[in-house]
């Protein structure tokens, strides 16, 4: 073996490889590749080579707002955590403007005095991550949600790879003035965004509002202005104006493939009528040339010498006034022919118009269930009601909500949820009667409006109701799974609007939650 010392680089590698193995053994470490690698570039003196860092995937800029909160308030304390916790509940509700004035406060927190309480940790450790997570939200995060604003998203990311160079009390004064005023600028866009989004939704209820004024009551349009009025009423949820969208658009394709029909049988309607004019018009000409033959043979008759000669005169007007007859019962058949066409025409035109009808209808339901949404209940309520109040008869509503719905979302997922909810329609549609309505209030809740039922009938089918719903199991890949409904019931008192009587049943189905759920309870 070589007497040079082992650290040297010209030893000899079969004697470095042998010497590798030696301290293995002797610093009982298993010999594994990377173990091996490592004694051996000890042995020949070769560096460590650095870490590889991975560099992740763009996590998109809330993922990286996000990040940064949460490093905010787990890893600092103090007044740093208390930012976090802002951070925190600014992108949890999605306010971006509370999340920019938060960093223009963080940016200017160097220049107090008595500095920051940090968290234990090496010296500048914290201060290095910190300032990273800050570079990369204002480059990463803020300039992308300023992509309709390039200066403003310019200026961010400029402000991002300042701070990442930043390590002075100077750099940093600087940054938090240029900072304040960028959370400044984006104030402004956003008062100037809202302000403009305001007005486009006052020109477009104006504009639905005279367009609603212009329809009739049962046109069929009215359906899709009643779904899209109903929506920018509110607040705008994305989803609701997706599922709208979704519904209308099929609507609009089925009445436009209607209206052609419609077009159609009317084209032939008027295409009888101009025929059916066509043929009076040829009876009218028959019937003038018959009467000036007529007009010929009586001066032939005045004339006549003898008998045989008017009896050929005579033999001529008959057979011209079978003519006449045959060409007048023709026209009649045609006549009656076309009027039975018309009637049809006519029937075919009201059936296309009631299929109109019933789909603009259909923006009434809800998309996964199939029951009616709000509006639609809006609808059956202001019916039965009046309906109520003119007969005399009782009205009473069931509000129910699935049992324990989060947990079968959270065990077997969202689309089992969704499943569930339409295997309960159709228990509901298949045990009711077909008067009953059912309609979807929000999420896994339900009301079941029952006309001329007394609360006591109410009751007996609501319980009828879960009886057959433990009966029907639900299945999700092949696993039975049992769901129930707690209920409230509520008998409508003379005059009780909607809201009121909603609101009682609603009370008593959370009775029936908090008493041991899948029971029925009546509102006081």
């Amino acid at each position: 073996m070589s007497s040079k010392p082992p650290g040297q680089a010209d030893q000899n590698p079969a004697e470095i490889a042998r010497e590798a193995f030696r301290r293995l053994a002797v610093r009982r470490i298993a010999p594994t590749p990377d173990a091996y690698r490592d004694i051996y570039n000890e042995i020949a003196g070769i560096p460590a080579p650095p870490p590889v860092v991975a560099v992740p995937a763009d996590p998109g800029p809330e993922n990286v707002l996000n990040r940064f909160a949460a490093r905010m308030s787990e890893q600092a304390s103090g007044e740093l955590a208390d930012f976090g916790r802002h951070f925190n509940r600014a992108v949890k509700t999605r306010d971006w403007d509370a999340y920019a004035t938060a960093l223009s406060q963080l940016a200017e927190l160097p220049m107090k005095k008595g500095g920051i309480e940090l968290a234990p940790m090496a010296d500048g450790e914290q201060t290095r991550l910190l300032r990273d997570l800050l570079s990369r939200t204002l480059t990463l995060a803020v300039a992308s949600l300023l992509s309709g604003a390039p200066v403003m998203a310019a200026e961010a990311e400029a402000l991002g790879a300042a701070t990442k160079e930043a390590h002075t009390e100077a750099d940093l004064s600087e940054i938090a003035v240029r900072l304040k005023q960028l959370c400044y600028q984006i104030e402004l866009k956003h008062g100037d965004t809202a302000e403009q989004q305001e007005l486009l939704l006052r020109l477009f209820r104006l504009l639905l509002e005279n367009v609603s004024e212009l329809l009739d009551d049962d046109s069929w349009l009215r359906g899709q202005v009643d779904t899209v009025q109903a929506l920018i009423a509110g607040p705008l949820d994305p989803r609701a104006l997706e599922a709208a969208t979704r519904s209308l658009k099929d609507v609009i394709y089925k009445q436009s493939q209607l209206k052609h029909s419609v077009a159609d049988v009317k084209a032939t309607v008027k295409n009888m009528v101009m025929t059916f004019i066509d043929r009076l018009g040829q009876v009218a000409a028959s019937t003038g040339d018959f009467h000036q033959k007529i007009g010929a043979y009586s001066e032939k008759i005045s004339h006549a010498n003898d008998i045989t000669e008017l009896n050929s005169i005579l033999d001529e007007v008959l057979h011209e006034t079978r003519v006449v007859q045959n060409e007048a019962l023709q026209a009649r058949d045609n006549m009656v022919s076309a009027r039975q066409e018309v009637q049809d025409a006519e029937e075919r035109i009201k059936a296309l118009e009631t299929q109109l009808q019933h789909m603009s209808e259909l923006v009434r339901e809800d998309s996964l269930t199939g029951s009616l949404n709000r509006r639609g209940l809006d609808d059956v309520f202001e019916r039965e009601t009046a309906r109520a109040d003119r007969r005399g008869t009782p009205l009473c509503i069931a509000v129910l909500d699935l049992d324990d719905f989060k947990k079968l979302n959270d065990t077997y997922g969202h689309i089992a949820g969704d499943s569930a909810l339409k295997h309960l329609v159709k228990v509901v549609k298949e045990t009711l009667r077909s008067m009953d309505v059912i309609a979807r209030f929000g999420g896994e809740e339900f009301l079941i409006m029952l006309p001329e039922t007394t609360v006591d009938a109410a009751v007996a089918t609501m319980t009828r109701l879960q009886r057959d719903l433990t009966r029907h199991f639900f299945m999700h890949e092949n696993e039975k799974l049992l769901i129930t409904f707690s209920a409230g019931v509520a008998l409508r008192r003379q005059g009780e609007d909607q809201a009121a009587l909603v609101r009682r049943a609603d009370a008593a189905m959370y009775t029936a939650k908090k008493t041991g759920k899948n029971r029925v309870v009546v509102a006081e």
